[in-house]
């Protein structure tokens, strides 16, 4: 099968990369890749010899190029590319339509046009928002609610595929994961960047007092779903990827710095970003019901093998220097206060 990963440079695709081809030794893979500061190829160096694995530098909103791609004998197309982190998004707006609309909105147009079998649309659970403490995990029906300019652009790319399955009957899949974590992700998501941080013996900020919840769940069963999901999944259908573990973000931190053997002193709560989501817990029944796809990295586990991943590989991490976004939201925030 002849497949194009989009976004393969980065945290989840370069692991959905690895997985698949020692998976499926029929694939051939088109990693299509703008290198962006997420992007980093070296998370596949080793793939340099493989004759099923090819890179193309480009972007996923350069139709022409999109297109020539996909005009490949392209059967299956999976949409890792996005600009995914929340707290950029604040600042760049037009670069997160740019890339998860326009990109998006691109490559669909592409797949009806050459007659791809299958599209995988890889989403988010911040388009059903999350504001305030949820009665009930989200099912996959629950109403759009984006708190943010990534989740907003997420949204519309959904409500695409949406579009092109009724309008055209082209054959989308999308899906929804919990938090992410585990080997080749940027250090400015909560986890890498604790991690890496403490490495360094340097500041681990928090937002706000810590408390907010998310749900956390290993790459490899991200990656284990989204290729069942590609054998099982129904057209036009989404399907979240839960994870039964929620904690607070002030205890999770706590845990990787109990693990790590590092002092909780090294927390410093920073003012929070604006419209701060509260949770997303997902709930699990349609994929265990569908899919037959069921957790298998429980937290501990997952933390302590991503703990040595870091450990092992600085050569990978330790020329990222994360933008520090607490002292930028805090200025964003006096500039309100002063307005009302």
């Amino acid at each position: 099968m002849r497949v194009l990963v989009t976004g393969g440079a980065g945290f989840v695709g370069s692991n959905f990369i690895h997985y698949a081809l020692a998976k499926h030794p029929d694939w051939e893979i088109t990693n299509l890749d703008k290198l962006t500061y997420a992007g980093n190829i070296e998370s596949l160096r080793d793939l340099k010899e493989e004759p099923r694995y090819r890179f193309v530098k480009g972007d996923i909103a350069d139709a022409q190029l999109v297109d020539a791609v996909v005009a490949e004998d392209i059967e299956l197309i999976i949409n890792f590319a996005a600009e995914t982190h929340v707290d950029r998004s604040y600042i760049e707006p037009a670069r997160f339509v740019e890339t998860n609309v326009r990109g998006g909105f691109a490559l669909l147009e592409a797949a009806r046009k050459h007659g791809v079998e299958r599209f995988v649309q890889i989403s988010t659970p911040e388009v059903y928002g999350g504001s305030a403490p949820t009665k009930r995990p989200f099912i996959e029906d629950d109403a759009f609610r984006p708190n943010n300019p990534y989740a907003a652009s997420k949204a519309c790319t959904d409500l695409l595929c949406r579009a092109y399955f009724m309008s055209y009957g082209l054959p989308v899949v999308s899906t929804r994961f919990a938090n992410a974590y585990g080997p080749y992700q940027y250090p400015e998501k909560l986890l890498p960047l604790t991690i890496t941080n403490a490495l360094r013996d340097k500041p681990i900020p928090l937002y706000g007092d810590g408390r907010y919840r998310r749900n956390w769940i290993h790459v490899h069963d991200i990656c284990r779903a989204i290729d069942m999901i590609i054998e099982r999944g129904r057209d036009g259908e989404t399907y979240n990827i839960p994870s039964g573990y929620e904690m607070a973000n002030v205890d999770l931190v706590r845990k990787v710095l109990r693990l790590m053997r590092k002092p909780e002193e090294l927390i410093v709560f920073v003012p929070d970003r604006p419209s701060h989501d509260w949770q997303y817990p997902l709930n699990a029944d349609k994929i265990e019901r569908e899919i037959g796809w069921k957790l298998e990295i429980d937290l501990e586990r997952g933390l302590a093998e991503t703990i040595e991943w870091y450990q092992q590989n600085r050569w990978w991490w330790e020329k990222f220097e994360p933008t520090d976004f607490g002292e930028l939201f805090g200025s964003i925030k006096s500039k309100k206060n002063r307005r009302e």
